[in-house]
């Protein structure tokens, strides 16, 4: 079994403009955002993809929505709505400035950035400091992460073989799977807003990978 995944990230929204932490907590594209979702579209346009998926957070539906806008080669008209591709739970950082939280949770160790944190950390230890840090407990650790972002892997499986599928998700979750599932990734770099990673999927971990990671568009072969 084999089914290509080509995983979006949403266009740029104003709580990413401002450095905000923007896990469930949502705000509307700007107007770059909307050129992301359009670019990408066209970008994707060479692809003939069988089934789009978002995250049910309006900017990623939205961003689905306007890249099949953008696409003249697909007949998909409606992006199917998947909790599970959710951005991380930041909890009680939701919606703080994004300097203010990596100076609280990693500041004495000498992280400043969250890309810095996720470098010299990984993800998954990320997300776990950062749930210890919330006094709420209600942040995602990397357990509660991953129980939910499997279901998304599964639904994603039980797809016809040789399946293709856009799925329009968010940074931080992107660049969790692309830990777990790229060896060597730069954990420096954070997917840009309309970029693109695609993966072979498989009925093992094992044996899926990730092709290409942070890129607008699709490289040549």
């Amino acid at each position: 079994m084999a089914i290509t995944v080509y995983f979006v990230r949403h266009g740029q929204t104003y709580l990413n403009r401002y450095n905000r932490m923007q896990g469930w907590s949502d705000a509307p594209l700007t107007e770059k955002g909307i050129e992301d979702a359009k670019r990408v579209g066209k970008a994707l346009s060479k692809v003939k993809f069988d089934y789009i998926f978002s995250s049910d957070l309006s900017r990623a539906v939205n961003t689905a929505r306007l890249l099949l806008a953008a696409d003249p080669n697909t007949d998909l008209k409606e992006p199917i709505q998947e909790p599970a591709f959710r951005e991380i739970f930041f909890g009680f950082f939701e919606g703080a400035n994004g300097g203010a939280v990596a100076d609280i949770v990693g500041g004495k160790y000498g992280y400043h950035t969250f890309s810095q944190m996720a470098a010299g950390w990984g993800t998954d230890e990320l997300k776990d400091r950062i749930a210890k840090a919330d006094q709420y407990g209600d942040a995602e650790d990397a357990e509660r992460f991953w129980h939910r972002m499997d279901k998304g892997f599964d639904r994603l499986r039980n797809l016809p073989d040789n399946s293709v599928a856009v799925v329009v998700s968010h940074g931080a979750a992107i660049r969790s799977i692309a830990d777990r599932y790229l060896e060597g990734v730069d954990q420096n770099v954070s997917p840009r807003n309309g970029s693109i990673m695609k993966m072979t999927l498989t009925d093992t971990d094992t044996d899926t990978h990730v092709d290409f990671y942070n890129q607008l568009h699709i490289p040549d072969k």
